[in-house]
This record gives C-alpha cells, structure tokens and sequence, in this order.
C-alpha cells in the first residue's frame, strides 16, 4: 500500500529532522537530506524527518494523487 509520494534531489539539502510520532496527511517532508516526500495518509512513524510545510486541502489533494506519477510545483 502506497502512502506517499517520494522525490530524490541530485543535491543535498540543509536538514533539521525529527521523529514526528504522526505523519499527517498533506505533509510535505525532506528524508535524509535529499529525499522530498509527499504524505497522502495519516501514519505512525519512527522515521526521522524535516518537515517542510503540509498541503492545506488534505483530503482533495489525497483523491488526487493516485497510485500513478505526479508533476509537483513548488
């Protein structure tokens, strides 16, 4: 079951990671210090993460996304 959409930079990026108990839906998050990753349901982890920001309209951009690619501007 697929629960995110994830993103390798080529380059690194500056972290300030932590272990959010919950992972919501709608967060926007950097794993490691290249990987962007797109939640699209809410989760428990023990994953270290930096959180970058959170998609406002959840729940529409969850109907959205699918099990295919997604095109992502920022």
């Amino acid at each position: 079951m697929l629960i995110e959409k994830f993103y390798s930079f080529p380059d690194t990026l500056p972290t300030n990671s932590e272990r959010p108990e919950e992972i919501n839906t709608g967060d926007i998050m950097l794993y490691g210090d290249n990987g962007l990753v797109l939640f699209y349901e809410t989760f428990s982890s023990t994953y270290s993460y930096t959180r970058l920001g959170y998609i406002e309209e959840a729940i529409r951009y969850a109907q959205a996304v699918g099990d295919g690619d997604i095109n992502v501007s920022f």
